[in-house]
């Protein structure tokens, strides 16, 4: 045991290190992440095209366009149809990653090669080392991460359609790596690859449970993976009691690689420990529940920026605000972007640091003097002597994130849009705002996905300390004239038996609240609402509870990964989502005014 600890310390020490030297040279590092990049994809179909076998980075970045999915997407799909790599990349792709497809539309096919594992296993090998500096003792307990795999499908020349995170867990890195005293999970490896997500999810809460005096961490990639937890032991726990009880795992568990791996853990029956998660579980109010189950817990670990931010007054209600939230790195299929190197960040203070050696970083600026405006199409040609290095990004300033990665994508624009907050030696730190994608428009009118949160967060304080906000969509009805916005609303109560008030909602207080919402939108959106008559009164429609678990049911039936579920922010009309949405309306409040807005 001692032997294997101090294999991991070094492991852990060589990563911060690491970590300091390249952050402390990102200028040098970026400049030969580029060269090597163009030094073994120089004689692909798709640079040949634009520079001619040249390998200057000069020549690259004077005449290699920035493109977005469409125009790289055609090559992707020649060699999912058996064309050789070679049209993008000098490696042989190895796997298709399919994007989650929640964030703005269809999920996205992107290349990999087998290298990229090991740039992922080295920002895995980052996060704990980090944590670990300011939470200690991390290493004398078992983490709950609650990690899912996604059936995969192949392309018509038989690679394999992964998504990012099952691509890991089916990886040797996952499956072969050396004992962590800091990531020992209470989860047995049988139970994360089983394809079955609710066999999965029930066999790793009992794995929980059954250590929950044990359990130092708790988590999910995304918090809205973690709070579907949540539900499902909501629904589950008196089950899953009676296996420990008994000894007997539940006979509707039928994957044979679960009913293996929990046979161990249920060696015999447990009725103390059954009596224990029963008199918790049983209470009528679940505030502070994760404190109660898992009494060692530190830390929750999940994604709780950008889309993830509507999660967290849920998350602080079932922690009762005593478990720091650590959001840890940001990452995406296409490759990954950086760390929280300040993990105990409150979730509105969290940046990442952008590791230089991930791929070639470069940035859209996006308006002037810090304010942002997005002055670029979201498909439109951008010049290419308009972007800017990494080490160039100015303190304060807007940009869209563009990489170049060894797998064949070249000036991809990402899409996500950053705002850099500071630097970790010459590595720039950026702040998550929003995908620039996802917009709301009616008329002139363009809602972003920020400021559709940002006036959401505002209004749902008239909630109160009644109820929280417990998920949202939205989408533009246009059925009529003039189209309106429409806010998709799913509340939780925080008192027991408030959940049959749903049916009798205030009007005025629904009414205050869409108010709220118009109030804070951007002044176009204003102007067309009051000036113009161009925009109807914005609508708020509550739906039942578990709506928005349905939906997510709905999507991941349709092919999308649990691991990668986000809830879409916006829904298109005459979509099964929107039927499904109108199908669970149980009120509808308008807007009773016009905003505010003046010339």
């Amino acid at each position: 045991m001692n032997e294997r600890k101090l294999d991991y310390n070094h492991k852990g020490d060589y990563a911060l290190k690491e970590l300091e030297r390249i952050t402390s040279k990102a200028a040098e590092v970026q400049d030969n992440i580029l060269c090597g990049i163009l030094e073994q994809n120089k004689d692909t179909q798709y640079l040949i095209k634009h520079m001619k076998g040249s390998k200057d980075v000069l020549e690259f970045k004077r005449s290699v366009p920035i493109i977005t999915y469409k125009n790289v997407s055609p090559y992707i799909q020649r060699i999912a149809n058996g064309e050789d790599s070679s049209l993008i990349t000098g490696h042989p792709i190895t796997e298709i990653l399919c994007s989650s497809g929640t964030s703005g539309g269809e999920p996205k096919l992107m290349p990999t090669i087998s290298e990229d594992l090991d740039r992922r296993t080295f920002v895995y090998s980052l996060i704990t080392p980090i944590v670990n500096k300011y939470l200690k003792g991390l290493d004398k307990g078992k983490t709950m991460y609650l990690n899912f795999v996604k059936a995969e499908t192949s392309t018509p020349c038989g690679l394999p359609i992964r998504s990012v995170l099952t691509s890991y867990y089916k990886s040797k890195h996952f499956q072969c790596r050396p004992y962590d005293p800091f990531n020992d999970l209470t989860s047995p490896i049988q139970t994360i690859l089983c394809e079955d997500s609710n066999q999965s999810m029930y066999c790793q809460l009992l794995a929980a449970l059954i250590h929950r005096h044990k359990v130092m961490r708790l988590g999910a990639v995304f918090a809205s993976a973690f709070l579907r937890a949540i539900s499902y032991l909501e629904r589950k726990w008196s089950q899953l009691c009676q296996d420990i009880r008994t000894g007997h795992l539940s006979p509707m568990i039928t994957d044979p690689g679960c009913q293996m791996a929990m046979s161990s853990l249920l060696a015999s029956p447990n009725p103390d420990l059954a009596d224990e998660i029963e008199e918790i579980c049983g209470r009528p109010l679940w505030k502070g529940i994760l404190c109660q189950l898992w009494p060692q817990a530190k830390v929750i670990e999940a994604v709780v920026t950008g889309s993830m931010a509507q999660y967290i007054p849920a998350l602080e209600f079932f922690s009762q605000g005593k478990i720091p939230l650590v959001c840890p790195m940001y990452a995406s299929s296409e490759t990954y972007f950086g760390v929280n190197v300040k993990p105990l960040s409150k979730p509105s203070d969290v940046v990442f640091t952008l590791l230089p050696n991930m791929c070639y970083f470069e940035f859209i600026p996006l308006g002037k003097n810090g304010t942002l405006s997005f002055d670029v199409e979201d498909e439109g040609e951008v010049p290419c002597d308009r972007v800017v290095d990494l080490v160039n990004v100015k303190l304060g300033r807007y940009y869209e994130l563009v990489v170049t990665t060894f797998a064949g994508l070249y000036r991809y624009r990402i899409g996500d849009v950053l705002q850099v907050a500071g630097f970790y030696n010459e590595a720039p730190q950026f702040r998550f705002i929003c995908r620039r994608n996802v917009v709301l428009s009616v008329d002139l009118d363009k809602t972003n996905e920020e400021d559709l949160h940002r006036s959401i967060t505002l209004a749902k304080k008239k909630l109160q300390d009644k109820a929280f906000l417990a998920e949202y969509t939205s989408y533009a009805d246009t059925s009529s004239v003039p189209g309106h916005y429409v806010l998709f609303w799913e509340i939780q109560w925080l008192e027991p038996g408030d959940d049959h008030r749903q049916e009798q909602l205030e009007e005025k207080l629904m009414e205050e609240c869409c108010i709220a919402v118009e109030e804070e939108l951007d002044y176009i959106y204003r102007q067309c609402r009051k000036k113009e008559r161009s925009v109807g009164a914005l609508e708020i429609r509550v739906v039942k509870a578990g709506t928005f678990e349905k939906l997510m049911d709905m999507i991941i039936s349709q092919g999308g990964s649990l691991n990668q579920y986000k809830t879409p922010r916006c829904v298109k009309s005459n979509s099964a989502m929107l039927k499904l949405l109108d199908g669970h309306v149980i009120g509808s409040f308008f807007s009773p005014r016009d905003p505010t807005w003046s010339p």
